[in-house]
């Protein structure tokens, strides 16, 4: 089992039934939880929360 670092961050991928994206998403336990705030995606389809430092991609849906 491998322990998650300070140096790891998560990368979750959203699809375009997803957006607008907000941070923390609606499965993140309470006491692991921050103010929600939405964030915007970029040009690349790629958003930080500056929070938590969490990274979503927007992937296509299949």
């Amino acid at each position: 089992m491998s322990e998650k670092s300070a140096e790891t961050e998560e990368v979750i991928e959203v699809s375009q039934s997803n957006l607008p994206i907000h941070c923390p998403m609606p499965n993140t336990p309470l006491w692991n939880s921050h103010p929600r705030v939405f964030l915007p995606m970029n040009e690349a389809g790629e958003a930080k929360c500056s929070y938590c430092g969490t990274n979503y991609k927007l992937v296509t849906e299949k």
